[in-house]
């Protein structure tokens, strides 16, 4: 079925919506950035050096903060820390508070309040770990925490008592470590890496750890979680994609939460 023709409308139904193309991507643009040079902008290095990480570099690009974000970003710093690439924070609404791309990365007071009932490791992975950054919940496959970093940081994590270390978590993936119970373990075929995000590493630095990780006889799967081609999607050159090539079969999971994400950069990286 071609996905860019309406569907036929079954009998006795009203008629269809009206014609539309679901492959429309809309460019991100580069709002207060506009006098960047190509290179600059198409880097992820300098993506990630001029991230907006403060309440002043937001202020400035964003005036209009409401009350409850402007105390939420004074408070990040003590629980998760605040990180937006210029290239995401262009697809945010200014004049809408309740934006959901301003909603997923600026923070709000109310994520400072913990309920009596609430848990810092809502999912119970430390419980589950037998050498420091490796869940080993499920008989056959691993959780991999790689690093503690991410491109940008979602106000909603499950992992915010260790993501950005601004609780002070101090999370140190030890690699041998968790390579060797991988290794000794013959039950694990399958082995997800996340983190943070493991597309933030060089490209030699993750090719290294893939190596280490294929050339362990019973593993089968090598699996990549991310949020680099939405938050980052200059991170996917084709250096990263000839690399990752080498180990197939890979799969990677991207976490999308909205269509406002699926721009043309993001399509592009995909």
């Amino acid at each position: 079925m071609d996905i860019t023709q309406p569907a036929r409308t079954p009998a006795g139904f009203a008629s269809p919506l009206p014609e539309r193309s679901l492959k429309t991507f809309r460019e991100a643009g580069r709002g207060a950035w506009a006098e960047v040079c190509d290179s600059d902008w198409n880097s992820w290095q300098w993506q990630l050096r001029n991230r907006i990480t403060s309440l002043p570099a937001l202020e400035k690009h964003l005036p209009s903060l409401t009350s409850q974000e402007r105390a939420g970003v004074q408070l990040a710093n003590t629980k998760l820390a605040m990180a937006i690439t210029p290239y995401f924070f262009n697809l945010i609404d200014r004049e809408d508070p309740n934006c959901p791309i301003r909603l997923q990365v600026i923070p709000r007071l109310e994520e400072t309040h913990t309920a009596p009932w609430e848990m810092s490791d809502p999912c119970g992975e430390d419980h589950h770990s037998p050498v420091p950054g490796l869940v080993h919940r499920y008989p056959d496959r691993v959780l991999f925490l790689v690093t503690d970093r991410c491109a940008a940081y979602c106000r909603y994590c499950t992992r915010s008592r260790l993501v950005s270390n601004a609780s002070g978590y101090d999370f140190h993936p030890e690699f041998d470590r968790q390579i060797d119970y991988i290794a000794s373990t013959p039950a694990i075929r399958d082995v997800l890496l996340s983190g943070g995000d493991p597309l933030l590493f060089s490209d030699e630095k993750l090719e290294y750890l893939l190596s280490r990780l294929r050339a362990i006889p019973h593993i089968e799967f090598l699996r990549i979680g991310t949020r680099i081609p939405i938050f980052l999607p200059q991170r996917i050159t084709s250096e990263l994609c000839a690399m990752l090539k080498q180990f197939h079969p890979l799969f990677i999971s991207v976490h999308s939460n909205h269509p406002r994400e699926l721009t043309v950069e993001a399509r592009d990286a995909l």
